[in-house]
């Protein structure tokens, strides 16, 4: 539909209201109840591919609905709750996929729930609505999937409350969704959590006017409960930096008009929070809803995470966000290494947010070219891509630079990757530390039919792996590798990283527990040029191998090769393989000649248990 509005909207949208046909004996709920009839409303985006395989369902969080981008009409100044999210060329790129989010079971919003007529009575359930889970919810929207003639999703996308039913996708679909998209999620809420929904549900029902869930036509609404359970929550929503900055303590130019209510703006801001709550919620359906929300366990439910993932087919990206105290990056993590340790696909990033748990709707951009890139690179082989322009701002697109680390990519890179590659054997596991931009994952790809995953810090790093169609994990080599059991892999790569991190020692040692062999290439700081540089100057070497002033290097452990070498035999380290490199022909004569310490500029060493 063509309107004013700039390109990058959907413009003009309309809630679709479906009515699914259920058996003569209803819907039978997870809890043990039942509903007779059952309608969904739900919004589109987009367009259905022919054969109807590019949908991409979104799952709303709890305070959500079915409206995700667009507007109801040219005077609607509020445009979807995640407008910035979906549209044309956007994270979710309605150019390329039919967008679709159903109002949850329970809902208030046109999908029955609470405040819907029950058939048998011709009155609202209030009361009587049954109780409902996670798997409910995303039962329904697999039902409403079906009426409309979709069997496959490429995608399932939600974060808060949404991630969880993302899960629920990935475990109860699994032949049927093909890609998870968890973002500031949890696979059961933490207790901080749950008690801030639990004081939030208590001062609903000891609202005179809640009427034990039937206010319905009473002419009273649990008005107050409810706006006071909205602040209880919004609290949650924003990180402490947020409110501080928003708010500190300033007062408004206003006089207190009722008792013990303050000048603070925080206040004035809560309460105007509240207020708009109550104008587009109902009570039963937080009540509802919340409830679904604290019951969920995984782990109970499975007897562990990794249980639970074990028919997992669909390729996970699990996001966290930094500042986020409601689902705190742990929580994202551990879903992820889960994952992971199950044997599953599965890239996790943390992203720096400031924003709290509301980051992934209002600060987006970074959120939504990881959103892109990993939908994109799904459809794309893995050897696609690997020489193409750098975006700005970016790493070449085949540096492996250190984590964190700027500046050019390392000398020999072709060159050390080529040999890494003979190393490897042809449909092997590999993990590769310090990953860079995944070209060597995604070539050993191409090239051997591996599969892989990386481990980088720098999230740009990790936006150019994904997008190269391989999995990667955000961390610091130096915290560990904990979250991958022993022997995991085949190989595990580090490659022109070794130097940077603080525990070189450890890292070996954790390279050899994840995989039967390692590959190291590392800088040899006694070649002749540093030597030389240093006698006759007196002055830290500065070449094309190490292009950093003294002030700035990242690299902190200025190792030789006989330094290296030592270390092994020290550990217990079998060196398997030894290829010193050099790209000097000074260099080169010299490694020909012997004398390796001297000649090599950097080392690549193929390395298991002795």
């Amino acid at each position: 539909m063509n309107d004013d509005r700039p390109q990058q909207s959907v413009g003009l949208v309309e809630t679709c209201i479906a009515r699914i046909p259920l058996p003569p004996e209803g819907l039978t709920l997870e809890g043990g109840g039942m509903l007779p009839e059952l309608q969904v409303a739900y919004e589109s985006y987009g367009t259905l591919s022919p054969a109807r395989d590019n949908v991409v369902v979104v799952c709303h969080a709890l305070s959500g609905d079915s409206h995700v981008a667009g507007t109801h009409s040219p005077e609607d100044k509020h445009p979807g709750w995640w407008d910035d999210m979906v549209g044309p060329g956007k994270g979710l790129d309605t150019t390329r996929f039919f967008v679709i989010c159903a109002n949850v079971l329970g809902g208030c919003k046109g999908t029955t729930g609470p405040s819907s007529i029950d058939p048998r009575t011709g009155r609202p359930y209030g009361s009587h609505f049954p109780a409902i889970t996670v798997g409910d919810i995303v039962r329904v929207q697999r039902l409403l999937l079906a009426h409309l003639g979709i069997e496959t999703v490429y995608a399932a996308v939600g974060g808060s409350f949404g991630g969880m039913q993302v899960l629920e996708w990935g475990i109860r679909h699994s032949d049927f969704v093909q890609r998870c998209i968890c973002i500031a999620s949890a696979a059961s809420l933490s207790t901080q959590a749950l008690a801030f929904d639990i004081v939030g549900r208590e001062v609903i029902v000891s609202d005179p006017a809640w009427a034990a869930g039937d206010y319905y036509g009473t002419g009273r609404q649990p008005d107050d409960g409810l706006a006071a359970a909205r602040m209880i929550g919004h609290i949650t929503y924003l990180s402490p930096e947020i409110m501080t900055r928003k708010f500190g303590r300033r007062k408004r130019d206003l006089v207190p008009q009722e008792r013990f209510s303050t000048r603070f703006e925080v206040e004035s801001y809560l309460q105007y929070q509240g207020e708009k709550f109550v104008e587009r919620f109902d009570s039963n359906s937080y009540l509802h809803i919340t409830h679904a929300m604290d019951t969920y366990d995984l782990a109970e439910q499975h007897g562990d995470l990794r249980s639970a993932f074990k028919d997992v087919k669909a390729r996970f990206l699990v996001v966290a966000l930094s500042s986020d105290w409601l689902f705190p990056p742990e929580q994202s993590l551990d879903i992820a290494t889960a994952l992971v340790q199950s044997g599953k696909s599965v890239s996790y990033c943390l992203i720096k947010a400031p924003y709290g748990h509301d980051a992934f709707l209002v600060d987006v951009d970074q959120l939504a070219r990881m959103i892109a890139t990993f939908l994109a690179s799904a459809q794309t082989d893995a050897s696609e891509g690997l020489d193409r322009p750098n975006r700005p701002g970016t790493a070449g697109s085949n540096a492996r630079n250190p984590p964190g680390a700027g500046g050019p990519p390392p000398v020999g890179t072709r060159q050390d990757d080529a040999l890494i590659a003979d190393m490897i054997e042809p449909r092997a596991r590999v993990l590769d530390l310090g990953c860079g931009d995944g070209d060597l994952l995604a070539r050993l790809a191409a090239t051997r039919g591996i599969t892989g995953l990386g481990l980088d810090i720098d999230v740009e790093h990790l936006i150019n792996t994904v997008g190269k169609g391989m999995d990667v994990f955000q961390g610091d080599i130096d915290e560990g590798l904990g979250f991958i059991p022993d022997q995991s892999y085949d190989y595990v790569i580090l490659s022109q990283t070794l130097q940077v991190v603080r525990k070189p020692r450890r890292v070996l040692q954790e390279m050899l527990r994840v995989a039967r062999a390692g590959i190291v290439s590392i800088p040899n700081f006694a070649n002749w040029m540093n030597r030389a540089h240093l006698g006759f100057t007196g002055r830290m070497p500065k070449s094309d191998a190490i292009p950093f002033e003294w002030y700035d290097t990242p690299n902190i452990h200025l190792a030789t090769f006989r330094d290296f070498m030592g270390l092994c035999q020290a550990d217990g380290i079998r060196v398997e393989r030894i290829v010193p490199l050099g790209d000097a022909a000074i260099s080169r004569a010299l490694v020909k000649a012997g004398l390796w310490n001297l000649g090599a500029e950097r080392i690549l060493v193929r390395i298991t248990r002795a």
